[in-house]
């Protein structure tokens, strides 16, 4: 199996693995140095929240930037804000100032994110992709098992500025990117917004339910994410190196669910009955999670909770890759991230209320049980949807071209 630019998808994945590394380092540590300076759980979902705004409210904008614009000038010129961002972050001892510059930071993640993941299918062929995310996928997971281990380290140590500082400097990564990339997209093939421009996900029901399936475990799970540093440290008393080292083996299970993933080529019938049951172990995994006495108990179950994300995520770009129209690929994924933020958004908002309200054990089995009940209510869609579509695929080989394979026309070549 080879790739359309093999260079391009190495090179891709180096500078998305730096950029996740500094990226965890900045999120852990402020996470940490909040619950140290005894700002609490609302400020800890404020920082969460600040985080996920710019990708909802943004993403119609994104999506006719990612898909109208050259994406050289767009990593380019938002790399560059975002280190000067990370840099004013660093130098900043104000807790609002400080979430603010987290939004703005979030806002130019809300454009390179769609951009990479629109360039990927373009780089690797219809028939390369879920290698070429779990290539992605390891880099990603490198930098982010390093990210949180190294925060816990550093804010013991020195405090908040040098995690930030060290941030600022990984998005030289995304501006390096940027000019290397021999792989580009313009301005979609036939005028100015490309030619399917009125294309909407629920044009698909695959993706529809796809989309309302992970939106659904996203908001119940995610709550998880404000209450978990207040459960590591305190109820199970683990130290701040101890945190950064449990937020890390979630990210080793990704590495391994990546590569697994990446050797299951079937159709899409079939990889989405695969997501239902991922997600099914995801949310055992978070309700498991809540009845453990000890933080070493924790590094097994978010061990196989990262191994089902990581296969997820695989899955869910091999499925984008192949049944998103190319000249519209940036829309769709500025689209599914916005609605799988605004799931964050509620999420982070529900967990700030209740880390007021209840023991962290009690909402941490609240959010498996949720998680559980999420796919029983969309899981059944999302089977009887794969259920059809793989009966439709049948007489096609998984992972050829097909008519709902990636478009050519957004791509090309440096001059």
């Amino acid at each position: 199996m080879s790739f359309t630019s093999a260079r391009d998808v190495y090179l891709l994945a180096v500078a998305r693995g730096v950029s996740f590394l500094g990226d965890f380092m900045a999120a852990t540590a402020i996470v940490l140095a909040l619950q140290e300076r005894g700002a609490g759980g609302p400020a800890v979902a404020a920082v969460l929240i600040a985080s996920v705004v710019p990708v909802v409210a943004l993403a119609p904008l994104v999506g006719r930037l990612v898909d109208r614009v050259d994406s050289r000038v767009l990593l380019t010129v938002v790399g560059l804000g975002q280190a000067a961002c990370c840099t004013a972050m660093a130098l900043t001892t104000r807790t609002w100032l400080l979430i603010t510059l987290v939004g703005l930071l979030a806002a130019g993640v809300a454009i390179t994110t769609p951009t990479f993941n629109a360039l990927l299918p373009d780089m690797a062929g219809p028939d390369g992709v879920g290698r070429a995310m779990a290539i992605g996928q390891t880099a990603n997971s490198v930098g982010s098992l390093a990210g949180p281990a190294l925060a816990g380290v550093f804010v013991g140590a020195f405090g908040l500025r040098i995690p930030l500082l060290i941030d600022a400097a990984t998005y030289l990564a995304v501006v390096a990117a940027g000019l290397l990339l021999h792989t580009r997209r313009k301005a979609a093939a036939g005028g100015p917004g490309g030619g399917r421009t009125g294309w909407k996900i629920r044009e698909d029901r695959f993706l529809l339910a796809m989309t309302c399936l992970v939106g659904a475990i996203v908001l119940t799970i995610n709550v998880d994410m404000v209450v978990g540093v207040f459960f590591i440290r305190e109820t199970l008393g683990a130290a701040p190196a101890e945190f950064g080292l449990v937020e890390a083996a979630w990210t080793a299970g990704m590495l391994a669910g990546g590569w697994i993933a990446a050797a299951r080529a079937r159709d899409d019938g079939a990889l989405g009955r695969l997501i239902v049951l991922l997600h099914v172990v995801t949310a055992a995994v978070v309700l498991a999670s809540g009845f453990v006495g000890t933080v070493l108990l924790m590094y097994p179950l978010w061990l196989l909770g990262g191994a089902a994300n990581g296969a997820e995520n695989n899955f869910l770009g091999v499925i984008a890759a192949r049944r998103v129209p190319g000249e519209v690929r940036g829309a769709f994924f500025a689209r599914f991230g916005a609605v799988i933020n605004a799931a964050n958004l509620l999420g982070y908002a529900a967990g700030g209320v209740l880390v007021g309200r209840f023991e962290p054990r009690q909402i941490v089995i609240g959010c498996g049980v949720a998680g559980l009940v999420a796919v029983a209510i969309f899981g059944g869609w999302m089977w009887r949807v794969s259920a059809a579509a793989g009966s439709a695929a049948a007489s096609s080989l998984p992972g050829t071209s097909s008519s709902r394979s990636p478009s050519p026309a957004c791509s090309g070549s440096a001059p």
